[in-house]
């Protein structure tokens, strides 16, 4: 009779896991454009770091992901169960948070270009410089974690809903179960390829300096050239894709909540789609451009408005002393 008990139990576990396998990979499936973006935003978060402490800094990110997700996947099912409503406007608060971050992200580079061409050029100034960068090193690379964990919050939250929305109608285990091998497979794949990334001209150094003789060595050498020349290129590519990829998200998660602009995009790209032979392949891209401009001024508005609020505070500090 236990022993029956038992079989029956195990047949059970094995039906589970099985509709677990086959939801997970529809899921996967369709969070694979924003497992896309996520990537390139996280390998550009961890860009500009000191070489020996990429790895480090990666897997500082990778944990954060990790708590992120054990928040996320419960209070995903909580929200679910109990305030479905609530579900889009959370996600549209942290897809204007994303625009928002990288607006702000923008404007940084801009004000760090400007002092750049300010800077001072004696070597007593150039010293100074220096130490100061040494002292504010360790605070920059926190700052590159506590940024690139905040990004990752809201594209974990996208993922998470994205899943959640396929295992909608299935028994509350089968979506936890799911919802917990994304997230676990989601964090190991991304932050796994950001850390082969972040480390390609190590790869080519280690290749390069390879010895001995033979058409074998050569070929390595000739890879780790190709590489060493290729890192920056690909890491600058990849700042370039991040910054961009935060419009694309936020200003898709925006567009998506709201009925009538994702209607109008919609009718856009399929009035795109009749305008010419290559008309198809520009509907592709309309949508993700429109999400970008959309999510550009929406940002751009919210770094405004909070610049407005800032000042405001500032100057009702000054009257109140």
């Amino acid at each position: 009779m236990a022993g029956a008990s038992l079989l029956t139990l195990l047949d059970d576990i094995a039906t589970i896991l099985d509709d677990v396998a086959a939801m997970s990979k529809v899921a996967a499936r369709k969070t694979a454009g924003v497992l896309g973006d996520d990537l390139a935003l996280n390998a550009q978060q961890v860009s500009g770091v000191a070489s020996e402490r990429e790895l480090p800094v990666v897997w500082a990110v990778a944990k954060g992901s990790f708590i992120n997700k054990l928040i996320l996947v419960p209070a995903a099912l909580l929200i679910s169960a109990f305030l479905p409503w609530a579900v889009t406007p959370l996600l549209m608060f942290g897809g204007l948070f994303l625009c928002y971050e990288g607006v702000e992200k923008l404007h940084h580079g801009y004000q760090h270009r400007q002092a750049k061409k300010q800077s001072l050029t004696t070597a007593e100034d150039a010293s100074q410089a220096l130490n100061t960068d040494l002292k504010n090193l360790a605070q920059f690379e926190k700052d590159k974690v506590k940024g690139a964990i905040r990004t990752d919050f809201v594209l974990s939250a996208e993922i998470i809903a994205i899943s959640l929305g396929v295992v909608a109608m299935q028994p509350l285990l089968n979506q936890f179960l799911t919802l917990a091998v994304i997230a676990v497979v989601m964090t190991v794949g991304v932050y796994g390829l950001v850390a082969g990334i972040v480390k390609i001209d190590d790869l080519g150094l280690s290749l390069s300096q390879k010895k001995g003789n033979g058409r074998k060595i050569s070929l390595y050498h000739g890879i780790g050239r190709f590489l060493l020349a290729a890192a920056p290129y690909l890491m600058k590519a990849l700042t370039i894709i991040g910054t961009i990829a935060m419009f694309m998200v936020g200003g898709g998660i925006l567009t998506h909540g709201l009925h009538s602009v994702s209607v109008w995009i919609t009718q856009a790209a399929s009035a795109v789609a009749e305008l010419s032979l290559i008309g198809p392949i520009l509907a592709w891209f309309t949508p993700s451009v429109l999400n970008a401009l959309f999510g550009l001024v929406a940002g751009a508005l919210a770094l405004t408005l909070m610049s407005l609020i800032q000042a405001g505070f500032t100057k009702l500090k000054k009257g109140n002393r």
